[in-house]
């Protein structure tokens, strides 16, 4: 609401007609006089002003004679003498005024306003206020991250890591990119913005569940630099010849779930899983708000309408017992566990975790403790405001799981239908790599992303570690920013020469296969999902010299990528990254992009630039 006030002298008569919004909004009023009949009233609206601060309040017209015609408003016109001090500020269609300044005093004003009354018979009007709905406070949760360095294979050889096939903190980006900001810096981690889109890899051609693929040329963003590309391909599985399932769904239907974009949303995501499914599937439905309920036992797919009225019935309300939750679920897959089959809990929630067993620690050690039953744990994060990003990767992380972030019914076909094999069904778990760089053509080397699974590079051999999750068909990128021996870098560090040690500017001990054309070595462990002993693949990377423009779309896609995800950190390590480069690069390198994913890339990035001006 905006105000317009008047200032009447005692020997002036007043009217006024304003308003356009939009369409004409007329208001005017007219002068009786003592010796008509008639009564000329104009439908006048009383507009108060309300700072930002204080409530809105609306004034419904009552008792509104019949309006006058325009011929008695040009006569009315030209009776009055408009008062100078009015002061009327538009600005995009509404009228504002703050603060309105007056030299009459309250006396003088209240008497004028009593002539005013009698004059024109001014009707009391019923004032109705509207509820201003409360901002509702942003506590979303993201880890800090510290972004991975240069080192020097001097110092130490080898880089050890934890492939990630997680993908929420893309969607997460977009949509705060889409409402109109940025995104926050620490909920930008750069390996899930490469790893949300396909690359077109070459299927595997042996036993063995996946592709290796590397490549090396230039990095875009600093040119004096070298950028390795390696890139996952999982082994496409066949529908018909996918194994049963044992899907449990936990659903949080605690209070904070009640937004359309999230337990709807919710709903119809999984009705989209549900039509995805075989006949020899199972489905199971756990609840949980104030305390954890089974919802639905196992049931076959076949009965469809059971499970989608059990799905209806969910509804939220109440706070969040997630730790019980959690436990009920992987006790009900238990259950009903399939051998050789698809054993997995599948975690629906905002991931505000209120009520139990609540702290990150004490959740990820739940959840720890039932991943060796050979149940896999996939995460689907709903919503926003209170969205709890840090802690379901945590939980994903740790349940030999997956993370996605579903922001739309798009997202939720991504997730559930196109690369739905991708996401339930794992071919090779605990894969990790280690790295080893020949220090006679490194001079220094930094993983782009991945700061949360870095390894000790004695963990590549233990198999009792950990390590990610690869889905049939899935495909995995990694990068790595190269500084080549010989190359000045304001990156590369130094300590002084060590007395015991020798020193490490000097020091030639190095194999001959170090003085061979290599310039790095690539080792990978895995194992197969119902095995504990690990496989060994073992594949060294020559150096090249090779033109940017030489490379695959899928070099130059995931460089854009990685680029843009510096430029959203502001990165110390972002060099020459900026908007304008990172959509050239990214428009000649879409590819097919059948399902478009690439070209939305785009156009976030421009958003992004626009915003950023």
């Amino acid at each position: 609401m905006k105000t317009i006030h008047s200032i009447f002298s005692q020997k002036q008569v007043f009217a006024f007609a304003f308003l356009f919004c939009f369409l004409v909004i007329f208001a005017a009023c007219s002068n009786q006089k003592t010796t008509s009949t008639s009564n000329i009233m104009a439908d006048s609206a009383v507009l108060v002003s309300a700072d930002k601060d204080k409530e809105v309040i609306d004034v419904p017209m009552t008792n509104i004679p019949t309006p006058i015609s325009p011929e008695e408003i040009i006569e009315v016109e030209n009776e009055i003498e408009l008062s100078e001090n009015i002061e009327i500020k538009i600005e995009d269609v509404e009228i504002e005024i703050d603060n309105i300044v007056t030299d009459v005093t309250a006396i003088e004003r209240e008497k004028e306003e009593e002539e005013v009354e009698q004059v024109f018979g001014i009707y009391e009007m019923p004032i109705k206020k509207i509820k201003k709905e409360p901002i509702k406070q942003n506590t979303e949760n993201y880890q800090k991250l510290v972004e991975n360095k240069f080192i020097q294979p001097k110092n130490e050889a080898l880089s050890t890591f934890s492939i990630d096939v997680d993908n929420a903190s893309y969607t997460t980006a977009r949509r705060f990119i889409q409402s109109g900001q940025l995104p926050n810096p620490n909920s930008v981690r750069i390996e899930e913005f490469i790893n949300y889109f396909d690359y077109d890899y070459p299927q595997p051609k042996n036993d063995v569940p996946f592709s290796i693929n590397t490549e090396i040329s230039v990095a875009p963003w600093n040119t004096k630099h070298k950028l390795v590309h390696i890139g996952i391909q999982g082994k496409e599985l066949d529908y018909k010849n996918l194994s049963a399932s044992n899907l449990v769904f936990l659903i949080d239907a605690s209070g904070s779930m009640e937004d359309p974009n999230k337990l709807p949303l919710l709903r119809s995501s999984l009705k989209m899983l549900l039509n995805e499914m075989n006949e020899k599937d199972h489905i199971s439905i756990v609840a949980y708000a104030g305390a954890a309920g089974l919802v639905l036992p196992s049931t076959s797919v076949k009965e469809k309408a059971k499970i989608l009225n059990a799905l209806e019935n969910v509804s939220a309300g109440g706070s969040t017992a997630g730790g019980a939750g959690i436990t009920l679920a992987y006790k009900i897959a238990k259950e009903n566990f399939i051998k050789n089959g698809n054993n997995r809990v599948i975690l629906c929630t905002d991931g505000d975790f209120n009520v139990g067993v609540n702290s990150a620690d004490d959740l990820v050690k739940l959840i720890e403790t039932k991943r060796n039953d050979d149940i896999f744990l996939t995460v689907c994060g709903f919503g926003m405001g209170n969205y709890q990003d840090h802690q379901m990767e945590e939980l994903s992380n740790a349940g030999n799981g997956n993370y996605f972030y579903i922001d739309n019914i798009q997202e939720a076909k991504k997730v559930f239908i196109k690369e739905m094999r991708a996401t339930l069904f794992t071919i090779a778990k605990d894969v990790k790599i280690q790295i080893e760089f020949n220090p006679t053509k490194v001079a220094a080397y930094r993983l782009i992303g991945y700061e949360n699974r870095m390894l000790k590079k004695e963990d590549f051999n233990d198999d009792k570690k950990d390590a990610g999750e690869l889905g049939a068909g899935h495909t995995v990128t990694a990068l790595y920013e190269i500084v080549p021996v010989g190359v000045e870098s304001n990156f590369l560090t130094s300590v002084d020469d060590l007395r015991y040690q020798g020193s490490s500017k000097t020091s030639t001990n190095y194999t001959v296969v170090a003085s061979s054309d290599e310039l790095l070595n690539l080792k990978l462990r895995y194992k197969k999902p119902n095995e504990t002993k690990s496989k060994l693949i073992v594949s060294p990377l020559k150096d090249e010299n090779i033109a940017l423009s030489k490379t695959s779309d899928n070099f130059r896609f995931s460089a854009a990528v990685a680029s843009f995800g510096m430029i959203l950190r502001d990165s110390e390590y972002k060099s020459n990254s900026d908007y304008q480069t990172v959509i050239g690069l990214g428009k000649n390198a879409k590819g097919k992009d059948t399902e478009g994913y690439r070209t939305e890339f785009l156009k976030l990035v421009e958003s992004c630039m626009l915003m950023s001006k």
